[in-house]
């Protein structure tokens, strides 16, 4: 990884990084997402979707199915919060792509409550990096089920 890019990816100037499409399109082709809460007008991956200004974590995603890349800075934990809370309502599924931090507070209030998790093999390169991530990324899936939480792997 060249500097330029490690020190855009290890800053807090730029928490938001674009989803990878064939990436996005496997995991579209199981759930056939309706709605995209964190998205920008030009990285959305739904046709609804919330930008920055539109504010995402205060708006309902009940009866959605949301694929979710939340910011990755501090705040990741109020929309996994949000993300944990919405799937609770009914006809509500919640995709998140997020960091694999397994020692965060977050991971253990919200993550370990999850019905699947999938760990990404390999890092992504996400939208506008020259570079894959410095760090591994994982899908965790919020849907109101009786399943026991599972754990995978999955391919970018």
């Amino acid at each position: 990884m060249n500097k330029a890019t490690q020190k855009i990816m290890f800053s807090s100037k730029n928490d938001s990084w674009s989803t990878p499409q064939s990436f996005f399109d496997k995991l579209n082709k199981t759930y056939n997402f309706t709605l995209d809460p964190c998205a920008t007008d030009t990285s959305h991956k739904c046709d609804k979707y919330y930008t920055e200004k539109q504010d995402g974590l205060s708006k309902s995603w009940s009866g959605e199915t949301v694929f979710m890349n939340p910011p990755y800075g501090r705040g990741i934990k109020h929309w996994l919060k949000k993300a944990y809370e919405e799937s609770r309502n009914e006809n509500t599924t919640v995709v998140c792509l997020i960091p694999a931090r397994t020692d965060t507070k977050y991971w253990h209030e919200y993550c370990m409550k999850a019905e699947k998790i999938y760990f990404v093999k390999g890092r992504l390169k996400f939208g506008g990096a020259t570079n894959s991530a410095p760090f591994p990324s994982c899908v965790v899936v919020f849907e109101e089920s009786k399943k026991t939480p599972a754990m995978d792997y999955l391919t970018p």
